[in-house]
Formats: C-alpha cells, structure tokens, sequence
C-alpha cells in the first residue's frame, strides 16, 4: 500500500487495489480524499497519472499543489479557470491604480493651492532702459494664471474619481464568496 495500511485517496476513490509503488500515494493521502476527488474530476485520473510519470520526482508535488490548485479554479470557473482569477486581480489592480493616481493628483491640487505665490526675483540691469515696473507685472500675472489654470485640469481627475465608484461589478470572488467590487 502507498501510505501505511490504509490505500491513498486515489485507490481508494478508483476502488483498486493501493500498490506499493503507487504513483499518486506520496501526492494524495487517504485522509483527504478531496484533494485527489476535484483533480481526477477536472483532469482524470489516467492524465495525472501520465503527467507525474514524465516529471522528475523533485517535481511531482509542485505539480500536484498546481492539477488540485487549477482544479478548483476550473470547478469555480469552468471556462478560464486560473486564468479567470488571474483576470479579475489584474482588474482590481488596474482599478486601485487609477483610484491612487486620482488621489495623488487631488493631493497635488490641494497642495498647490495652499502654497503662496511667489513672483522669482529679477536681476535689474542698470543700463537696460526699460520698465521694469511693468514686465515684473506682466510675470506675476502669467504666473498666477498658469497656476490659476492648473487646478482646472486636475480637477479632471477628480471628476473622474466619480466614474470608478458609479458602477459596480458582482461577480463571485476567487473563494466562491459573491462580493461587490467598485
């Protein structure tokens, strides 16, 4: 027997006979027949069987925790499987992303907007004969309007912040649990 007196969840679940050098005995123990359960539902038995055969031992449990790993997924999802979760990470992080860049950029507006303006000194030239009164005026405004303007475009992105919390995605979670994502 593979494991002990008892057979592995494998033999046990084929209702054969658990030979000494069973393949599957070291991967999937008598006491979680689960485990051996969902893999040969989703793969058959014969495959795994199959694969474990042309791995390296050194591999073969790395191997089984990613057959009974895809497995579930593929019970959950059975179209993408791990490729569905995968899926559905990447879109809250590119939902998180975005979500920070807005925030980013709303501390930045409010930030500059705290700040006092301050016109850069200019260096007066003694023999330049213009007036210098005039063109220090003619910068402060550009200066002020420039900044005036740019909260206006950083206000973009926090209109924006509305459009990733007005809807929401129901979908069933990666654990099975129904969840709300915004």
């Amino acid at each position: 027997m593979g494991s002990g007196s008892s057979p592995c969840a494998s033999c046990k679940l084929l209702r054969r006979r658990c030979a000494k050098d069973c393949i599957f005995a070291p991967y999937f123990p008598s006491d979680d027949p689960h485990k051996f359960a969902i893999v040969h539902k989703v793969f058959g038995a014969s495959n795994v069987s199959k694969m474990l055969q042309e791995l390296p031992v050194h591999q073969r449990a790395d191997a089984v925790s990613s057959l009974v790993y895809e497995a579930n997924a593929r019970v959950r999802d059975p179209v993408y499987g791990c490729v569905g979760a995968i899926s559905y990470l990447q879109s809250q992080v590119s939902q998180l992303q975005m979500q920070l860049a807005v925030a980013q950029a709303e501390i930045l507006c409010t930030q500059m907007q705290q700040e006092p303006i301050m016109p850069t000194p200019q260096i007066i030239d003694p023999d330049d004969h213009h007036d210098h009164d005039h063109d220090h005026h003619h910068y402060h405004q550009k200066s002020s309007s420039s900044f005036l303007d740019l909260p206006q475009y950083l206000n973009f992105a926090s209109s924006s912040n509305n459009v990733i919390h007005d809807y929401s995605l129901k979908r069933e979670s990666i654990f099975g649990v129904h969840d709300m994502v915004s």
